[in-house]
């Protein structure tokens, strides 16, 4: 008689185990996240637990003062490419792991390809479990590149990668993809909950004994998370998140979690016959490429990170057809949006109840930054009025919600930016200091208190 396999219930969110299903995760809170797998018997386990898994091999394990530890050891190197230099904070951090996640299609195999390639000098061993030698090879040869110090496995066993990578001593270590790789001391099947946690954890123990970075390809499910359980984002020390629509050109590598730099940074890419190129300056393709007679366009100076960016939003407001009116945005917050058009109805006296209002970013950029509110302003109302703005006017400055516009952050990072390229007047706050107001040799610094005074100013025409 065939003895009965025992399971166990573990939360696809943040990995708790419980002996039976619930609807409600009691350890995160979450709804429906709990899946079935073999129970993993602890006497053929050789793998030590998930908090073991995150106490680096130091050589003193004694408690040391904050002032003596010495930060010397944390050295970091250039991978090849500028912008993802600067993403990870000034280079790849020896003995860290990288996560990097996607859609399928969106570039994460060519990214981590490119890498060594442009980067002979890095002895880098690939280890794929998607694709076979000769199918990285062909990719290899469209990319371009030295690929003389690239080792390639096709290997999904874990102990075998390990084996691998303790015999070659890579300098760098990249599997693609996480959720393909299983270990032989989990009975459960290749991307479950218990094999990709344990898989990372090992994948994290040997990074920090050698010393040896290592980046893991993560897929991503529908609602754009990263696949596997939450605590494979936990484990890692940085993720990045491609973002971007495939059937376009440009794609964008943002910053989710960085334990060694800034999380509000990203990189432009642009997909080309040849592999990602990188693009240095995002403010060259995301702002107009149309006719200068349009309504509803307006140019904002935002910030991301420690880079300016300037950024077409597009709007539209029409009269509502069905009774009721219609509200949505694409890569601006919906509710953000409603909240401004509230307040120009409040404070402003337009009457917006009844239009329907569409708001588009260009580029497929999501953005966040209050110094927007300003452009989303304009475009709204340069669409409700049907009066172009001039495309060498831009602004920057948030909206409050009793009307007034309110100051920003590196106000003269962004009228540099915009007078670089090209742009005649750029409208910000009254309420920065006076400094900013000073022009530049080629751009007018226009200062506005309030939506009225900016409506006098802009279409006194």
């Amino acid at each position: 008689m065939a003895t009965k396999v025992k399971t166990v219930w573990y939360c696809s969110s943040c990995g708790n185990e419980s002996s039976k299903w619930m609807g409600r995760c009691p350890a995160c809170g979450e709804w429906n996240t709990m899946v079935e797998e073999p129970k993993r018997d602890a006497g053929k386990s050789a793998s030590p637990s998930r908090s073991r898994a995150f106490i680096s091999t130091l050589q003193d394990a004694g408690p040391q003062k904050l002032a003596q530890i010495d930060l010397s050891g944390e050295n970091r190197f250039s991978i090849g490419m500028e912008e993802v230099d600067r993403l990870l904070g000034g280079g790849i951090v020896e003995g860290s792991l990288i996560l990097i996640g996607g859609e399928p299609g969106i570039g994460k195999s060519t990214l981590s390809l490119q890498i060594p390639l442009n980067c002979p000098q890095l002895h880098t061993l690939y280890v794929s479990g998607e694709e076979s030698p000769r199918q990285i090879k062909l990719r290899a040869n469209r990319l371009g590149g030295d690929d003389s110090g690239c080792l390639i496995l096709s290997e999904t066993l874990l102990e075998n990668i390990l084996k691998q990578a303790r015999e070659t001593k890579p300098g760098l270590l990249v599997v693609d993809s996480i959720q393909t790789i299983y270990s032989e001391t989990m009975e459960s099947s290749a991307g479950s909950v218990s094999q990709v946690r344990e898989c990372a954890a090992a994948l994290l123990r040997f990074a920090k004994e050698t010393g040896t970075p290592v980046i893991l390809i993560g897929h991503i499910t529908k609602d754009g998370t990263i696949a596997g359980p939450k605590v494979l984002e936990h484990i890692v020390d940085v993720v990045l998140q491609f973002e971007g629509d495939t059937r376009g050109s440009y794609r964008i590598l943002r910053s989710i979690k960085n334990r060694f730099g800034s999380t509000a940074e990203l990189a432009v890419f642009e997909m080309v016959s040849s592999g990602l190129r990188e693009v240095s300056n995002p403010s060259e393709i995301l702002i107009p490429m149309h006719q200068d007679d349009l309504s509803g366009i307006a140019i904002a100076a935002m910030m991301d990170g420690t880079r300016p960016i300037l950024i077409e939003l597009q709007s539209l407001v029409s009269t509502a057809a069905y009774g009721m009116p219609q509200r949505g945005a694409t890569g601006f917050d919906t509710r953000k949006m409603n909240m401004l058009l509230a307040v120009l109805e409040k404070r402003a006296g337009f009457k917006l109840s009844a239009k329907d209002v569409f708001l588009n970013v260009a580029g497929g950029l999501r953005i966040s930054d209050p110094a927007c509110d300003l452009a989303v302003v304009v475009a709204i109302l340069s669409s409700t009025f049907d009066l172009a703005v001039p495309l060498d006017y831009c602004f920057s400055a948030e909206v409050g919600l009793s009307g007034e516009i309110r100051p920003v952050s590196q106000v003269q990072r962004r009228i540099a930016e915009a007078e670089k390229l090209g742009f005649k007047k750029i409208f910000i706050s009254s309420f920065n200091r006076e400094e900013s107001f000073a022009p530049g040799q080629s751009i007018e610094v226009v200062a506005v208190k309030d939506i009225p005074a900016l409506c006098r100013t802009l279409f006194k025409e």
